[in-house]
């Protein structure tokens, strides 16, 4: 392996899967929007790296600034890992239109750009693997986060068309669907058996990048757990509280 750029350095799983593979590879960028902690991640990843490290601070929501963030880039990207979002906050999103639509765009709108933006240079190098981030959550709508999950499900949907629209050209999409990962984001929420550290999932983008899956849940069970929820009729899913 030769370059892999992450945007979204400074997640709890970005950082997982960078002490993972960052001896791998003889170039990795690192993108995102806080510089002092983006430093923090660059520094510790150089300790680990047996290559180059550079960064780049960035609003990976700012949409209008895709273009010169792509172009900026190193060429050839191997690998790109788009890996960032929030847990909106679903009563805010009810009440605020504004604050639904800026999570919108930021779990949503803002990596299907970068990830068009991404398979694009990728399709004209003729090779290279995107893995995308995405969450359990956008498999269907509930009551508690159906805001998010939107987002994720739109996601969802993007990616699958773009896997098959770049796949004669030698590039590879890998969505990649965690369940419940006890990071800072969740730190307000009780954790259950079915909550997992952040490396456990760095663990399954690395099996996928490297291996031949097109979509994983991870835990691995998280798929027949959805399959349950989908499986369930839409007029007794409406009334269940979760």
């Amino acid at each position: 392996m030769s370059s892999l750029v992450v945007l979204g350095a400074t997640s709890a799983i970005s950082q997982a899967y960078l002490n993972r593979v960052a001896s791998r590879y003889e170039s990795i960028t690192l993108v995102a929007r806080n510089r002092e902690h983006l430093q923090q991640v660059s520094d510790h990843v150089s300790t680990i790296a047996t290559g180059t490290v550079d960064s780049v601070v960035a609003d990976l929501a700012d949409i209008a600034a895709h273009p010169s963030l792509i172009t900026g880039l190193k060429s050839p990207m191997d690998t790109v890992l788009i890996c960032y979002g929030e847990l909106s906050d679903q009563a805010r999103c009810v009440a605020d239109p504004a604050y639904a639509e800026q999570q919108f765009r930021l779990n949503g709108t803002s990596a299907i750009s970068l990830a068009a933006r991404v398979a694009a240079s990728m399709v004209e190098q003729g090779s290279g693997v995107l893995a995308v981030v995405g969450s359990v959550a956008g498999d269907r709508g509930r009551q508690s986060n159906y805001y998010y999950g939107a987002a994720k499900g739109a996601l969802d949907t993007f990616l699958s068309g773009l896997r098959g629209d770049v796949l004669s050209a030698g590039v590879r999409v890998v969505t990649v669907k965690p369940g419940f990962v006890d990071t800072p984001m969740t730190r307000e929420f009780k954790k259950g058996l079915l909550w997992v550290k952040p490396e456990k999932i760095a663990k399954g983008i690395d099996r996928a990048v490297t291996g031949r899956a097109d979509v994983i849940y991870t835990p691995w069970f998280w798929r027949f757990i959805m399959l349950v929820i989908k499986a369930v009729p839409e007029v007794l899913f409406k009334r269940l509280k979760f």
